[in-house]
């Protein structure tokens, strides 16, 4: 009766062969997601976890770097009217 409670991956895995790529394929995928869910995480600064310590971390993006994977013929001026409210405003 013990024997046949125990299902495991690699029981499954000895049984059906066919499964093997999928799993594989599954793994590269899981890994994958992690690895670029830690990647952005700690390297993109628009990606904010806490929000009590900073209420508008928006403040700190640097905007003449550019955010987007591929930008096109960008050209980035502070407009001067906007840069006078927020000193006002702080």
């Amino acid at each position: 009766m013990k024997n046949k409670m125990k299902f495991g991956l690699i029981r499954i895995m000895r049984r059906r062969k066919q499964v093997i790529p999928l799993m594989g394929c599954m793994a590269l995928s899981t890994a994958g997601a992690i690895f670029a869910s830690l990647y952005f995480l700690f390297t993109k600064n628009d990606v904010i976890l806490n929000t009590s310590r900073n209420p508008e971390p928006w403040e700190g993006v640097d905007p003449s770097k550019p955010q987007k994977l591929v930008t096109i013929n960008q050209k980035w001026r502070p407009i001067e009217e906007l840069e006078q409210v927020k000193s006002m405003t702080k």
